[in-house]
């Protein structure tokens, strides 16, 4: 057997440019490496081995940071880089309450967190799991900007629009950059597959993820997919339609119990065979997991 390889926190962190005014914090993705322990932990195992990316908006010395990253000391560098690059102020903008989103806020404690009423709701409701978990994510710091609808900011003069979407999370905010036709879609899109943290709302994710289609934007940035991808525009329209392929194919499994038994390169093998989605063996974990979440709920 062999042993996975520990590497330093933040020591594998790197900085892609999906477009002039975005910078993309990316790590993990990396075989055989774990960043914070060989143990079970959310961080490698629900982060690091899928790969994780978090996105700032910059233009000149403003800047809009979606999510805090996996760590503190992931958000110190992304700081550091920000600041490096003459912005002096520095807003935050979280897409859903989970500990790979929200890790690094105290880092930012002193700027304004922005949130939906929904995140914040459930970051007070998992405040005990979330500081006691493997890594503690302690203290937790609150957002201190909340909304309740969709909101118009500017960076500069970058519009930027938060959009309430309620795919993967409840809570899901979507951040969108209309001038550059981007969508910057926190967990809501994930490329191979979803991963299914609310089962029994599968149904209204499927709708949300045609509502988010209508929207008609041309490059997507997903918190969650291939640093390649990513670091060269993003990924097209087609992640949508395939997601509501999949999520629709796991609200089928209750009349079609064959599905269960597929591993994820024959349950996707249509949209791998299309190029569509790219296969990332990790994924297989997630997707065995999501088939007996989704029977549990049954």
């Amino acid at each position: 057997m062999t042993h996975p390889t520990l590497l330093p926190l933040g020591s594998t962190l790197r900085v892609l440019r999906p477009h002039p005014n975005i910078l993309a914090f990316y790590d993990g993705r990396i075989e055989g490496a774990r960043a914070h322990s060989a143990a079970p932990n959310w961080l490698d195992d629900g982060a690091y081995a899928l790969g994780v990316c978090v996105y700032a908006i910059v233009d000149g010395s403003e800047a809009i940071l979606y999510d805090t990253h996996i760590s503190l000391t992931h958000a110190r560098m992304m700081r550091r880089a920000l600041e490096e690059a003459g912005v002096t102020s520095i807003r935050v903008v979280l897409s859903h309450w989970h500990d790979d989103h929200v890790a690094g806020n105290e880092v930012f404690a002193d700027c304004e967190i922005i949130a939906l009423d929904k995140t914040e709701a459930a970051l007070a409701a998992h405040r005990e799991a979330l500081e006691t978990g493997e890594p503690p994510i302690h203290p937790l710091v609150m957002p201190n900007t909340i909304i309740r609808e969709p909101t118009k900011l500017f960076v500069g003069g970058i519009a930027v629009e938060l959009r309430p979407a309620e795919i993967h999370s409840h809570d899901g905010l979507i951040l969108l950059l209309p001038q550059f036709g981007i969508m910057l879609a926190g967990d809501t899109l994930e490329e191979p597959i979803t991963y299914v943290a609310e089962p029994d709302r599968l149904a209204v994710h499927v709708a949300e993820l045609e509502r988010i289609r209508s929207w008609g934007y041309e490059r997507i940035l997903p918190n969650h997919g291939a640093p390649e991808i990513i670091a060269t525009g993003g990924y097209g329209p087609s992640l949508i339609d395939a997601t509501i392929r999949y999520v629709k194919k796991l609200l089928r499994l209750d009349i079609d119990m064959a599905l269960a038994d597929q591993d994820l390169s024959t349950f996707i093998a249509g949209d791998l065979a299309d190029g569509v989605l790219t296969y990332f063996a990790p994924y297989e974990q997630v997707h065995a997991d999501n088939v007996k979440k989704v029977l549990a709920a049954r």
